[in-house]
């Protein structure tokens, strides 16, 4: 969602439609068949609820179904002073190790739909971490050896170092993607002068977050204002995005639409259903999502709350120390949604 950026953005094509996807296997391959080196721990992006938890570990809260969860929003994770889109890279640990001590663990918004809480222990919380709009920050590869590897810098590598002495942080998270955006933010960056980025990376990475636990969001074609455009342009916009993911990650089933500048469309259901025919080849694409994520808002309610509202998602922004002070007040004022009890193993 950076503002400073998208007066520049520009439509580029896509291609396929989606449908189902299962993303629980680690790949070591890529789409384009290159080798990429990562210490991911596979698992699953959605699915049913548990039974129970099968961890050794345990968290000090009693159960509370309706109490809030924190949705974090970042956007650029660089740089050497924090400001409304960008994140340091100091600051972006300080609210991973922030959230561990409290007992957060993370989850995609797909298992919070599913009330899938597996891979939280009983007596913690979860904590769902949302990137918007690509940018090479959050997602780089460095070539060695002939081999790529993900950049340890780069917001996904220092996601993985801090999971390697961390135990039960595991590779979850939610991706709102753009794929026809410029200033390297199509599918985290389409050439080298963009953070020594190359095109053919891009659906690599896609494909990596989704086989390794992560979930792909749509966030439209190139960051489009959705209110100031006709209903044909936002359901273009949308599609298209959801077509380029397509054909990174042929048949995956996105479930979840993040609003560019938290603006609706003047039709709100298109936000989340519609349609676009392709001018080209006169065939007719269509999505229907279930969840929308609005910008801000402070927590979220929980999925077990009666007022719940899958269309309307709030954020926190991680913006200056908004991130620990929401995890903090929610754990002081014991507002914090725990779906299983310290003296639970069943949900």
């Amino acid at each position: 969602m950076d503002r400073r950026i998208l007066a520049i953005l520009a439509f580029t094509a896509a291609c396929s439609s989606g449908a189902e996807h299962n993303a629980n296997a680690a790949a070591k391959t890529d789409s384009a068949g290159g080798n990429v080196t990562s210490t991911a721990v596979a698992g699953p992006a959605g699915g049913t609820s548990s039974a129970g938890y099968t961890g050794t570990e345990r968290g000090t809260l009693d159960q509370n179904l309706t109490g809030r969860i924190p949705v974090l929003e970042y956007h650029v994770i660089d740089g050497d002073k924090n400001s409304l889109y960008t994140r340091t890279v100091a600051s972006y640990k300080a609210d991973l190790d922030t959230a561990y001590k409290l007992g957060y663990r993370p989850i995609t918004i797909a298992q919070m739909l599913d009330k899938d809480f597996r891979d939280v222990p009983p007596g913690m919380s979860p904590v769902v971490f949302v990137y918007d709009d690509a940018s090479p920050s959050q997602f780089r590869y460095v070539e060695k050896d002939g081999k790529l590897e993900i950049d340890p810098t780069s917001g996904m590598g220092i996601w993985l170092d801090f999971a390697k002495s961390h135990p039960g942080w595991k590779n979850r998270g939610t991706y709102c993607l753009l794929n026809g955006a410029a200033a390297g933010h199509n599918f985290f960056g389409d050439n080298p002068k963009f953070d020594g980025q190359k095109k053919e990376w891009r659906f690599q990475k896609v494909k990596w977050l989704a086989d390794n636990g992560f979930e792909l969001c749509d966030h439209t074609l190139w960051h489009m204002k959705l209110s100031q455009y006709p209903d044909a342009a936002v359901q273009e916009q949308i599609m298209r995005n959801a077509m380029g993911i397509d054909s990174a990650v042929p048949g995956y089933k996105i479930r979840t639409m993040a609003l560019p500048y938290g603006l609706w469309p003047k039709n709100r259901q298109l936000a989340w259903q519609g349609s676009w025919k392709d001018p080209k080849t006169g065939q007719e694409h269509s999505y229907n999502f279930q969840a929308v994520l609005e910008v801000a808002g402070g927590p979220t309610r929980s999925p077990y709350d009666p007022q719940f509202n899958p269309k309307s998602i709030n954020r926190v922004q991680a913006v200056g120390d908004d991130i620990a002070r929401t995890l903090t007040q929610l754990t002081t004022s014991k507002t914090r949604m725990v779906p299983r009890g310290k003296d639970q193993v069943a949900q």
